[in-house]
Formats: C-alpha cells, sequence, structure tokens
C-alpha cells in the first residue's frame, strides 16, 4: 500500500493557545504525530510514503529529512490553500495503484488502522474506502451518508435524522480518483469535502469502513484528549 500525509497546515489554533511545537512534531506518548502516523504506516506494509508539507514548516521539513526509511519517502514542500490542493500536489507523486491519505492530526488506534487498510487491500470492487465513525469530535463534521451495504451515497454539512457517521479524515482509493481531482481543479473547486462530493457524483463507488473512535488536534486541549484515547 502506498500512503500520503497532508501536513500542510499552518497549526495556527495550536500557537495561539500556547504550543510553540509545529503541530505534526507536537508528542503523543513521546513520539511526535508525524512520526507515529509514518511508523504505523510502516508496520501496514508501506511501499511508499509521500508527505505535503508548507513552506514555513521548516522544523517539519528538517524532521523529515533526516529520517532514514527502508521505503521512498516523497517530500513535497508547498503552501496550499487547502487540503485538496495539497492532495493535487501529493498526486504528482504517489505511486500508480491504491493508496491511503490520511492528514497529520488524524488519531487513532493502530489495530484499528490495520483491520481497515486490510479490507481495503482485499477489496477488488470499489474505487475507495473511507473510514468513518460514529464518534463526533470535529467542530465542523462532514458527515456522510450509507447505503445497507455501507456504500456511501452522499457526504453532508448537517446532521440529518438517522445520521450515524461522520468522516474520519483517513481516505483509502484508487489512483482513479486523480481524473475527479484534476477536473474539480480546473473547476475552481475548493475545500476536501467538495472533491469527495465529486468523486460520489462521478460515479466511483465508495465504501465507508466503520471505527469506532477516531479524533483530532486541533487544539491545546485536544493532546491530552489524544493520548488518553491511545492509553485506553
Amino acid at each position: 500500500m502506498n500512503y500520503a500525509i497532508i501536513a500542510a497546515g499552518e497549526g495556527s489554533r495550536l500557537a495561539q493557545e500556547g504550543i510553540a511545537k509545529p503541530k505534526p512534531l507536537v508528542e503523543l506518548q513521546g513520539e511526535p504525530m508525524i512520526g507515529r502516523l509514518i511508523n504505523i504506516m510502516l508496520r501496514c506494509n508501506a511501499e511508499s510514503i509521500s508527505i505535503i508539507v508548507n513552506e514555513h514548516m521548516t522544523e517539519v521539513r528538517e524532521y523529515l529529512q533526516a529520517l532514514e526509511l527502508p521505503v521512498p519517502l516523497n517530500l513535497v514542500v508547498k503552501t496550499t490553500p487547502s487540503s485538496m490542493h495539497s492532495l493535487w500536489h501529493l498526486s504528482r507523486v504517489i505511486p500508480e495503484g491504491k493508496f491511503c491519505l490520511t492528514t497529520v492530526d488524524t488519531i487513532f488506534r493502530e489495530e484499528d488502522f490495520k483491520g481497515y487498510i486490510d479490507t481495503f487491500e482485499a477489496d477488488d470492487e470499489d474505487d475507495g474506502m473511507w473510514a468513518v465513525t460514529p464518534f463526533v469530535d470535529d467542530e465542523k463534521p462532514l458527515w456522510v451518508d450509507v447505503d445497507e451495504q455501507m456504500t456511501i451515497t452522499a457526504f453532508r454539512d448537517k446532521r440529518w435524522d438517522g445520521a450515524r457517521y461522520v468522516s474520519g479524515g483517513v481516505y483509502a482509493m484508487t489512483d482513479g480518483a486523480f481524473e475527479v481531482l484534476e477536473h474539480c481543479i480546473e473547476q475552481g473547486v475548493s475545500r476536501m469535502r467538495n472533491f469527495q462530493r465529486a468523486l460520489v457524483e462521478s460515479g466511483r463507488r465508495l465504501k465507508a469502513y466503520s471505527i469506532d473512535k477516531i479524533v483530532d488536534v486541533d487544539h491545546a486541549g485536544d493532546i491530552a484528549t489524544a493520548e488518553a484515547f491511545l492509553a485506553e
């Protein structure tokens, strides 16, 4: 499996709340968040890892450049207006085939992630598999509508009666998604959630894979929450 990490945000909320380190280097259980993700990916049969960081994150770039990994590390240094644009730049370096993308501040249990990856690797029918969760942690969650077979039918900004899942910020897909991404860029579409909607509208078959809990680190208080979650 090829993997990709979006770590191009500025972490402005953490900085405003007194966290001096760039978000990717904030430690959870003694390990930088980005390092934790890389190590989990390596243990989940990584063939390559592609990462985008913004041009102002000198510390993060130096941390990544100092790593000695057993697989190719494709580092993109670019400041982008959205996660969707970050993925577009990553699409230039992600190898052909299936890949899994996550944002650097998405925290999950390794065993949950491995089960998710194993399921997608064995799936020869679907164009993508989204990690979803019934645990709502995000300030502005993206709600995911599914049918009885867990096929994704829509992405919605607002909750509705019967809604069960929100996006967990982890996306596994085939490289066929890049055709839709390219069209979104050409049409001036912005935001990752609109790209996800475009995938559904294009007829791509996306499945949802439920993980009981995924948390985000957006605020200083989230660091303790994430550490407590991982220690459970």
